[in-house]
């Protein structure tokens, strides 16, 4: 049984001080989604920061920051734009209590909500697949900078350099993910310094040709400006929502650890750098066209700085695939593919690879993709109000050795596999955001509202409203919830 009473002394316990050999910098991590011993358990809260800093120092969020520019804002309303929208870190810190608390992934978790069977159609949805196409597209924003900095040292980069440049970065990406957990905690400090300094750079020449006063030529107003503030703050959000996974790099800190650190450092190592990095886009496309950014920023950068800046962008775009390629193969696991987690990251990275290849030298398939997962926080934000649910509804109490049990006899087995509370409240959640959605397609009420999405908070309230109200009716899982 899990408690949620911090320790005192939370910082003087001696498992912290010594690394356990089944999870140390530089050998392959052996634990997969199975449950994590509370003698193996070590490290602060604190640590988190780091790791999640470093995944959010990078080229997709400037993209992000200018895009808020072209989509016809002004300067400072695209910074409170910024600002709302990474406040969806809150919830990434608040799932990421479940992991010390039950000694289990955030994969393994979720079959409080869905059931053992249930939960494998969740995951095979909202984590697998939607792992493949981040690791496809963060992939192929590395290699485009790549393909950049080979060219500028002279190699021409045609068909032949570009595989070989993705094949060395997905290498790179991979390592670190197949060796897992405590690599991650290890490397990830040294490259947050690293990206810091590299982008504090960055910032010194972006500010001195920021307009400050920008405001569009033409600035939107009435349900055009609404719109556009609603789809902005969706596409900022989408990233931290992404990360429902947040467990999975928590899941190995003593089940003592204050909730409260591992709410706020979380929150902070995500909020900080993602306010920052899309602030410096947003500011860079008052001065430049940022419908080409890799060009753009690189005509107000010091020449030197160039070279820098790509491979910064670079190792950014690694860190943060390699924490998702790490996701992946714990929810390939738990699908219910019997592999070592090592070898699902390979697989998840194979596919990836491919899937990047494709798109850089045969179609633009990859922006078919961009546009499909702008419509994951359909999906992604009802099954985080379930997952946030869930964890307020029971305390924070998991039994981890239980969620780990998949057979009929699981306390976690609910109905023929499945808890219905979940898999009701997810499906009218994302039913009910798909209609307010308006991205690829305009939903009949965001259509009625003059085009403004509002899919993100409706997806979000239904899942979690009609969750609590079907578990505290449900004797089975009111049970649970008062039991675990």
């Amino acid at each position: 049984m899990a408690s949620t009473i911090p320790d005192p002394h939370p910082d003087t316990r001696a498992v912290h001080d010594t690394p356990p050999p089944a999870d140390r910098a530089g050998r392959i991590e052996v634990h997969g989604i199975d449950h994590i011993p509370e003698r193996e358990r070590r490290g602060r809260a604190r640590e988190l920061f780091v790791v999640w800093a470093a995944a959010n120092v990078n080229y997709l969020s400037l993209v992000v920051g200018g895009a808020l520019i072209l989509m016809g804002l002004s300067l400072w309303q695209a910074l409170g734009v910024i600002i709302v929208g990474n406040l969806f870190w809150v919830p990434v810190g608040l799932l990421a209590v479940s992991g010390p608390a039950s000694g289990t992934p955030s994969e393994v978790i979720m079959r409080a909500m869905f059931g053992v069977r249930g939960n494998r159609v969740n995951i095979a949805v909202t984590g697998w697949v939607i792992c493949i196409c981040y690791i496809a597209l963060n992939l192929a924003a590395a290699a485009l900078a790549a393909f950049s900095l080979v060219e500028k040292v002279g190699i021409v980069p045609n068909a032949g350099v570009k595989i070989a440049v993705v094949m060395v970065i997905a290498a790179l990406t991979l390592a670190i993910s197949v060796y897992g957990h405590a690599t991650i905690m290890k490397l990830y400090l040294p490259i947050t310094v690293a990206l810091t300094a590299a982008f504090a750079v960055l910032a010194f020449s972006v500010l001195g040709h920021t307009d400050f006063g920008y405001e569009p030529a033409q600035p939107l107003t009435g349900s055009a400006l609404w719109a556009a503030l609603a789809g902005g703050i969706t596409l900022i959000a989408s990233g931290p929502l992404s990360y429902t996974n947040s467990a999975d790099f928590s899941r190995y800190l003593p089940r003592t650890t204050s909730p409260k650190a591992i709410v706020g450092w979380t929150s902070l190592g995500g909020f900080l750098p993602g306010v920052v990095v899309t602030s410096l886009g947003a500011f860079a496309a008052t001065a430049v066209d940022m419908t080409d950014p890799q060009t753009a920023l690189e005509t107000i950068l010091p020449s030197w700085f160039t070279p820098v800046f790509l491979l910064a962008l670079v190792l950014g775009t690694i860190s943060i695939n390699a924490m998702t390629a790490y996701s992946s193969g714990l929810a390939l696991q738990a699908v219910g593919v019997c592999i070592r987690r090592s070898l699902s990251v390979m697989v998840d990275g194979i596919l990836g690879v491919a899937l990047t290849l494709y798109a850089l030298l045969v179609s633009n398939f990859l922006d078919t993709v961009g546009n499909v997962l702008q419509l994951t926080v359909v999906l992604l934000g009802p099954s985080t109000a379930v997952y946030a649910t869930d964890i307020l509804l029971r305390r924070n109490r998991y039994d981890g050795l239980a969620l780990t049990d998949e057979t009929s006899d699981s306390p976690y087995w609910f109905t023929a596999g499945v808890n219905w509370a979940g898999a009701l409240a997810l499906t009218a959640g994302t039913a009910a955001a798909a209609l307010c959605v308006n991205t690829l397609y305009t939903g009949p009420l965001a259509r009625a509202l003059g085009g403004v999405d509002l899919a993100l908070p409706v997806g979000i309230a239904v899942a979690s409203a009609v969750y609590a109200t079907l578990m505290r009716r449900s004797r089975d899982g009111l049970g649970m919830a008062q039991r675990a």
